[in-house]
This record gives structure tokens, C-alpha cells and sequence, in this order.
């Protein structure tokens, strides 16, 4: 019979034999399946190159101090870029990601069997692929540049805004609603009115909470091809210059922070 220590004192709790071991079969399964993991991710691995990590780490730390300032007159156009990528691709997804969300919300789908499945597919499928894989589909389809990328960022930024707009949606006040309903107003005169108004709010904070976290994804769509400071990034890992990587890691370490202080600022002036 167990006890737990408590403020109030000690608490016996009954425990038989059955649960005692289905209690120690559970621990003892979860470390078996932590030890076969544990053995496949060890004999895939390389040792040597793991204790030997502190000084290579250490040796490219020295190789890429102190950046190369002189090449950040290359590296204006490309965080433009970037900022591009990741504020029109925002525009784009809320575009998008508005009729999804009234599709999806159970208070204003026009059909719960057939329409509402197919809005809450449209939002899983864009959220469960990253952008990375969205840039290099894209890439083969329209070819590499920035456009591949504001595409990329739209279509991963769909589902997130569709889900929380959808569930701000089914959250309103109803009786504003009813409110409206009853003094005749057609189902647009509803949701203009009714609806809207309630969800503003909700809808401002996503929207500049999903360009805070596209800033920082359209920094690595480069790497792929799509443009932005990723693909000078890339350019650089490419030839070694290490130099030149930590100089443009840090214009994205500032841009990522500015972009952080924007976002908040303007939600603590929306909320």
C-alpha cells in the first residue's frame, strides 16, 4: 500500500497486485523500447565524428571570425527579398485561408457532411507539409526563384491561419447573432455583422503572428532555390566561405529580431 506526502498529510492509496504489475510491465516496456532505439540510432551513427565535433565546431568559429562586413552591400537585395517572400505569402494564405475557415467552422459551413470535410482536409494537408518540401515541388513545377517561395509560404501558411480562424469562428458570441438573424438580415448581412466584427481581433493577431514565423521560414527557402538570403547562404556554405556565412547568419539574426519586434508590438496594440 503506497503513500504519498502531502501538506495535509500522508495519502494511502490501495494498490493490488494486477496493477502493481501492469505498472512495472509498462516501465519495463518503455525502456526496452527506448534501449532498441537507442541501439539503432547508435549503430547508425559515427563516433568519431561526434567526439570530434568540439574542434571542428571550434575550428569553423575560427575560420568565420570576424564576418566579412564588406560583403554585406550583396546582402540588402536578398533580405528584401526574403521580407517579400514572407509578407506576400501571408497575404496570399489569408486570402486563401478566410473562406477555408467558414468553410471548416461548424456554426457557418454550409453542409457539415460534405463541404466541412473537404475544408478540414484542405487545412491538415497544407499543414502537414513544410515549406521546404512546397519550395522544391514548386520549383519543379514553375521553376526556382522568389515566386516558388511567396507560393511555398502560402500554400504551408493556409492551414495554420485556416485552424485557428475556424476555431475563433466557432467560438463568437451566438447571441449577437440571433440578434441580427432576427430582424431579417440575409446570411451575408449575418456574417458581415455578426460574424466578422467578433473574429477581427482573433484574425489581426494570426495574420501577424504567422509573418513573425514565415519571416523565419523564407530565410532557409534559398537553400532549396526559391530565393531570398537563403540562396546566398547557400552560395557561401557552397564555397566555404565562412566569412561571408557568419556575416549573412547574423543579417538573418537581425531580421528574425526585428521581426519579432514588430509582430509584438503590433499585437499588444491589437489585444
Amino acid at each position: 500500500m503506497p503513500v504519498i506526502d502531502t501538506a495535509e498529510g500522508p495519502i494511502w492509496r490501495l494498490r493490488n497486485r494486477r496493477e502493481t504489475l501492469t505498472q512495472w510491465f509498462v516501465w519495463l516496456l518503455g525502456l526496452a523500447i527506448f534501449l532498441w532505439c537507442w541501439s539503432r540510432i547508435s549503430d547508425a551513427t559515427t563516433w568519431f565524428f561526434v567526439w570530434d565535433a568540439p574542434n571542428i565546431a571550434s575550428d569553423i568559429l575560427g575560420r568565420a571570425t570576424p564576418p566579412r562586413w564588406s560583403y554585406i552591400d550583396r546582402l540588402w537585395l536578398p533580405i528584401w527579398d526574403t521580407l517579400n517572400i514572407a509578407t506576400l505569402g501571408t497575404i496570399g494564405a489569408l486570402i486563401l485561408a478566410v473562406p477555408v475557415a467558414f468553410l471548416a467552422a461548424r456554426n457557418t459551413t454550409p453542409s457539415r457532411m460534405f463541404i466541412r470535410p473537404v475544408a478540414l482536409l484542405i487545412i491538415v494537408s497544407t499543414r502537414s507539409i513544410n515549406s521546404l518540401i512546397w519550395a522544391l515541388l514548386l520549383i519543379a513545377i514553375i521553376g526556382p526563384g522568389v515566386f516558388a517561395g511567396i507560393v511555398a509560404i502560402a500554400i504551408r501558411s493556409i492551414g495554420f491561419c485556416a485552424k485557428l480562424l475556424y476555431e475563433a469562428i466557432e467560438e463568437i458570441d451566438h447571441s449577437q447573432v440571433e440578434a441580427i438573424t432576427a430582424t431579417g438580415a440575409s446570411r451575408w448581412q449575418v456574417m458581415a455583422y455578426g460574424i466578422v466584427p467578433q473574429i477581427m481581433p482573433a484574425f489581426a493577431g494570426i495574420a501577424v503572428f504567422r509573418w513573425d514565423i514565415n519571416i523565419r521560414e523564407s530565410t532557409v527557402l534559398g537553400l532549396v532555390g526559391a530565393g531570398g538570403i537563403g540562396l546566398q547562404l547557400q552560395a557561401s556554405l557552397n564555397t566555404l566561405a565562412w566569412p561571408q556565412v557568419s556575416l549573412i547568419l547574423i543579417v538573418i539574426l537581425a531580421a528574425v529580431v526585428i521581426s519579432e519586434w514588430v509582430s509584438a508590438k503590433v499585437r499588444g496594440a491589437i489585444i
